[in-house]
């Protein structure tokens, strides 16, 4: 049986250099606080939304205007029984040049339907990288918080 991890996706006018720019801009559109460094391979950045949510990603793939990955080291969701589900998944972005158009291809590797919190993660994966990512890249200014 294929393993159904979240993925979605979606294209825009800018180049994937400027896609790429925008993914790295963590504090840009993905709602909470970002504490380190996500701008090289090998970093590390921890990332807290109110009392909800902690992880710490390490940049394990860096290729400019083409693909990042950040592993989940460590993890605490609040909301579910099991806090640490998140760990040991991989947030993958993939960019392509699709003629005139640039596609961000987003997968969170290991968050599966089995999740507990696969509903509200998909959710608000679906919020943060369908319209606060996107926005980022289409506007070049940093998003609000998406859940405020």
């Amino acid at each position: 049986m294929k393993k159904q991890d979240f993925t979605t996706s979606f294209t825009v006018e800018q180049s994937p250099d400027d896609v790429f720019k925008a993914i790295n801009n963590v504090r840009g559109w993905w709602s909470g606080e970002v504490d380190g460094n996500s701008g090289r391979l090998g970093a590390e950045f921890t990332y807290r939304y109110k009392n909800m949510h902690k992880s710490t990603q390490k940049v394990t793939e860096f290729v400019p205007g083409k693909k990042v990955v950040w592993h989940v080291m460590d993890a605490e969701l609040t909301f579910v029984n099991d806090k640490k589900e998140w760990i040991g998944t991989d947030i993958v972005f993939e960019i392509a040049r699709d003629g005139r158009q640039t596609e961000v291809r987003f997968t969170h590797v290991g968050l599966v339907p089995a999740f507990e919190c696969y509903g509200g993660c998909s959710g608000a994966w679906g919020a943060l990288v369908g319209d606060n990512l996107r926005k980022l890249i289409a506007t070049g200014k940093n998003q609000p918080d998406v859940f405020a």
